[in-house]
């Protein structure tokens, strides 16, 4: 008689890492992030045909580099979800120390395009060192703040502040001032949760104020841009008005798959245009879904660690899914009409190599840092408990 052989199964007491794993990560977060990936893979069939045919590249040339780009991301991100929140520091810290090196040689040998050094040609392939270095910097700056509640004669805070001044300060002289804002919305954010005094986090807001209001004075592309926002008929903005035009051409259901014809006019609608591309063939309805689900994972993300006991968990986690909103957050405003261009990518749905594995780390240090280890005593503390130096 032949033993009948029962499946695998994962059990709890099966001591190994694939079990820990299983067990303990937020597998409702999990599944947001691939449900996103995926649509990401399905969703590139709208525009980036078109844009390899315009450019003389085979039919799914992009599609295929979506492809080949998400599954790399998706192998780094499960991989770094398997690390210890100690680890992810390490990891962190070796990430923005490597980050800031390539960010310098971007401003010495940089390849200029339009005025701006942002990419460094390694091996033949262009890398944009700026992306892998934001959830590096997001995590430090975390670790940092964390540590500044946890030993009041640590310099933390002050580190902290000197990490943000030195990362955005290479990214303005490059000049990405749509990256820039971006990281500054997430440190402050992340101050803000760390319980810094509201008086410095209004002062930080007025300086951000400051800096914006300075790059439009000095930054002619920076001015071109808010001034075709603000006043439309002033200038050519072609590129925008066809984005949100997009949104009354598809309607709530869209035109159909590959039936889009205002991407035949946008430079970049496999790109940083390409939710608008996704509107007018798929419809409104299909945006409201991709936006529910961003929001599910930054949502999820808060909710799991709210009453997280680890400081540096607790900022770690919300600071990378604030990182990961936000950039979805603006590209979506720009394409609807409602900010001037910037340049950022929707995470995971734009084509982009840097942009794709730089949202494969901070989405594997968010899974890494939101798990539940099992054994693991978790105390409920205020999530915005104020700095020591405001108890006294």
């Amino acid at each position: 008689m032949v033993p009948q052989v029962s499946p695998v199964a994962l059990a709890r007491d099966e001591p190994s890492v694939l079990t820990d794993w299983w067990f303990t990560v937020d597998r409702l977060l999990l599944a947001s992030i691939l449900a996103i990936a995926g649509a990401g893979i399905v969703l590139s069939l709208a525009a980036s045909p078109a844009m390899a045919v315009k450019r003389g590249l085979p039919t799914f040339h992009f599609v295929e580099r979506q492809l080949i780009f998400t599954a790399l991301a998706i192998v780094l991100m499960l991989s770094l979800s398997l690390l210890s929140p100690a680890a992810v520091r390490r990891v962190a810290l070796a990430g923005c120390a490597l980050s800031l090196i390539l960010l310098i040689l971007v401003l010495a040998s940089g390849a200029e395009i339009n005025g701006a050094r942002r990419w460094l040609r390694l091996a033949g392939y262009s890398l944009q060192p700026s992306e892998l270095a934001k959830p590096a910097f997001v995590v430090l700056s975390a670790w940092l703040l964390a540590e500044g509640r946890r030993r009041p004669d640590m310099p933390a805070l002050l580190l902290a502040f000197g990490l943000y001044v030195a990362f955005v300060g290479l990214l303005v002289l490059q000049p990405d001032v749509g990256q820039a804002l971006l990281v500054s919305l997430v440190w402050c954010a992340l101050f803000f949760l760390a319980g810094g005094p509201v008086a410095w986090f209004l002062a930080l807001l007025a300086m951000l104020a400051g800096g914006l209001g300075t790059a439009y004075l000095t930054t002619g592309y920076v001015r071109l841009r808010v001034d075709r926002f603000f006043h439309p008929a002033a200038g050519d903005s072609i590129q925008a008005e066809r984005a949100r035009q997009s949104f009354i051409e598809g309607g709530l259901f869209g035109r159909g798959p590959g039936e889009g014809t205002i991407k035949s006019g946008l430079p970049d609608a496999h790109n940083d245009f390409v939710f608008a591309v996704i509107a007018e063939e798929y419809g409104v309805l299909v945006c409201l879904v991709l936006l529910g689900l961003f929001a599910l994972v930054v949502v999820r993300a808060f909710s799991r660690q709210i009453g997280e006991g680890d400081h540096f968990r607790r900022l770690g986690a919300m600071g990378l899914a604030l990182l990961f909103g936000m950039q979805a957050l603006i590209n979506m405003a720009v394409n609807a009409g409602l900010l001037p261009t910037k340049g950022i990518t929707l995470p995971f749905i734009s084509v982009g190599g840097s942009s794709m594995l730089a949202t494969g780390v901070a989405l594997g240090m968010l899974l890494a840092l939101t798990r539940r280890r099992a054994g693991l005593a978790y105390t409920k503390k205020p999530a915005f408990a104020p700095m020591p130096s405001e108890s006294t």
